[in-house]
């Protein structure tokens, strides 16, 4: 079989677990998940050279393949800044998103060989997980726009959701950082005196700055029935931090929003599928066909309700990494993950392996 008619047959498979769930609830059993995430791997293994090279450290090849989904080498996501950790030309990438590169100047890099995944996996877990209403609604935008940015992927990720599910104009109020205050507030006044309900998608970084500049004009809103918050990110890289109960206490006082409103997406540029805070547990959670765990630096999962580095298995990465290590800290739960974010000054976790090795694996060779 081809390349490309694999990718393709890899492909159908993994949008009809999306389309299932999508549209009708169901999730694969974990006999089929883990099947399909060993296929992807076998894959990646002969098409992901860098990929490759880094599992074969590992002691894993396609003669010596992982007994199971959890076996799974994942890549640390610092890897991204190194190499084009692709099964195709990354030069031909439909999609190609960056990080925001707040822990230095190399950014990392994930190239998508077709928009089909990432459209499909963000419809579904959006509309199941944010809109099980099936509402629509008006939608301000507090993250980078994607005509500014086209490589963030909060924005194209907002972009298509205000597109397919909104309702009358989109508006976009950062320019880089700044938040453009004036027209965002003139503009939710004018949205609440006509009733519409709204959808405000904010990095917590601008909702704190729209926080601020509303309370400093002692302005409180009412939000139509209906209405939502969506707050995603966190503080990395800023001088100034926020609690969450603090940030989430202070938006229903300003917004006039009970907090079940308010929900938190968790997301990375190295995933092609989010995470949103589920509003019964307060627990994060996503779609079956990514999966979390969490583990200790030897990657075995750690004992329930320890912290431990999150580590994600995302079939919706078929031409990338299907597993990804990541730098945050988590605590499984009975549903979900409880997030915590990253330890001050903490080393990634999880990974043996320090920069310098990383070079020397991800660097493409001559």
């Amino acid at each position: 079989m081809t390349y490309e008619a694999e990718s393709r047959a890899l492909d159908r498979e993994i949008l009809a677990v999306i389309e299932r769930w999508h549209r009708y609830g169901e999730s694969p059993h974990d006999s089929a998940f883990g099947d399909l995430a060993l296929r992807v791997f076998d894959y990646q293994l002969r098409y992901n050279a860098p990929y490759a090279r880094y599992c074969a450290r590992l002691g894993v090849t396609p003669a010596c393949p992982p007994s199971s989904w959890e076996a799974i080498p994942a890549v640390p996501a610092p890897a991204f800044k190194e190499a084009a950790l692709t099964t195709f030309d990354p030069g031909s990438a439909a999609l190609t998103f960056e990080t925001s590169g707040t822990s230095g100047p190399a950014r990392g890099r994930h190239h998508m060989e077709t928009p089909a995944l990432y459209d499909a996996a963000l419809l579904a877990a959006f509309d199941r997980l944010v809109l099980p209403d099936d509402a629509r609604l008006r939608y301000f935008n507090l993250v980078p726009n994607p005509q500014e940015r086209p490589a963030s992927s909060l924005g194209y990720m907002m972009a298509r959701i205000s597109e397919r599910r909104g309702k009358g104009r989109t508006g976009w109020y950062l320019n880089g950082d700044e938040l453009l205050y004036d027209e965002f507030a003139s503009d939710l006044c004018s949205t609440i005196e006509d009733g519409c309900a709204v959808f405000i998608a904010a990095t917590a970084f601008a909702l704190m700055h729209a926080l601020d500049a509303l309370e400093r004009d002692g302005t409180r809103l009412a939000l139509p029935r209906g209405s939502r918050i969506m707050q995603t990110g966190g503080f990395k890289g800023r001088s100034r931090v926020v609690d969450r109960a603090e940030l989430y206490e202070r938006t229903c006082g300003v917004f006039g929003v009970a907090h079940a409103a308010i929900v938190s997406e968790y997301g990375m540029t190295e995933l092609t599928s989010q995470y949103y805070q589920d509003a019964v547990s307060g627990n994060e959670v996503g779609p079956p066909w990514l999966r979390a765990r969490v583990v200790g630096p030897d990657r075995r999962a750690v004992a329930p309700g320890s912290v431990g580095s999150l580590l994600h298995v995302d079939l919706a990465n078929r031409s990338s990494c299907v597993a990804v290590q990541t730098e945050d800290l988590g605590i499984e739960r009975a549903v979900g993950f409880t997030l915590l974010g990253r330890e001050a000054e903490a080393l990634p976790r999880g990974c043996s392996l320090d920069a310098e090795t990383l070079q020397t694996l991800f660097t493409p060779r001559c």
